[in-house]
């Protein structure tokens, strides 16, 4: 459960190169509208009032960065990626815990997700004052799901009504995701989102609706998309 006193970090990992969009540069520096994706998606947190800092896990030989207005925000902090995103999270929650945020919790966003609404965050710091594992915004599945097998063909289908599709911010206390996150690269998990590390410690994170306007851009369409819903916001 969040301590009211507990300050809000949010963390976002922008350390890839995002391959699949075939571009010059790493997809958070493509522009929508004039603004780089990782300019949207940072803006969210750093204009919420509930949000004390924002971290920012960038690669080592990133020459974007520090072009851009918002790298001298006073609510910006800069962190060293790793390899993997759950390297580029441990380091940036290694770096809160190193300025006294142990006890804080922290907002684990993606850095192609440029469309999420202001609800949503205060959804989520509703959420973490009932939930001591902490919540993550996902929206449940409106289509059928097929598990497949080795030969792509199907195997069975699964019962939607308990598919969830997880999205970001995943909102969790700063200490219990660190732990499970350490505690899982040296298990060798594979973590594919910081849910997944509190996971295999046993705890349930709550869900909180999401909405479908907060798309990862992920191939060169989604930008037409992301486009729209952010002119609408």
């Amino acid at each position: 459960m969040n301590d009211s006193k507990a300050k809000i970090w949010a963390l976002i990992p922008a350390a890839g190169i995002g391959s699949r969009m075939k571009a010059v540069v790493p997809k958070q520096y493509l522009e929508i509208d004039g603004k780089t994706i990782l300019e949207h998606s940072l803006s969210k947190f750093l204009e919420h009032p509930s949000i004390d800092k924002v971290v920012v896990a960038l690669h080592p030989n990133d020459n974007y960065w520090v072009k851009l207005k918002i790298a001298k925000h006073p609510k910006m902090i800069t962190v060293k990626g790793g390899e993997t995103r759950a390297e580029s999270v441990l380091n940036g929650l290694q770096a809160i815990q190193q300025q006294k945020g142990g006890s804080d919790w922290v907002m684990v966003h993606d850095a192609a997700r440029p469309c999420l609404d202001a609800g949503s965050i205060d959804a989520l710091i509703q959420a973490g004052k009932d939930s001591k594992h902490g919540a993550i915004l996902a929206i449940p599945s409106v289509d059928t799901v097929k598990l497949a097998n080795a030969n792509q063909t199907i195997d069975k289908t699964l019962n939607r009504e308990q598919i969830w599709l997880a999205q970001t911010p995943q909102y969790f206390p700063v200490e219990a995701l660190a732990i499970a996150i350490e505690t899982g690269l040296q298990q060798g998990l594979s973590i594919t989102d910081e849910a997944s590390a509190i996971e295999a410690q046993g705890q349930h994170p709550a869900l909180v609706i999401g909405t479908r306007k907060n798309i990862k851009v992920t191939e060169p369409e989604d930008m037409i998309l992301a486009s729209v819903w952010l002119a609408g916001m």
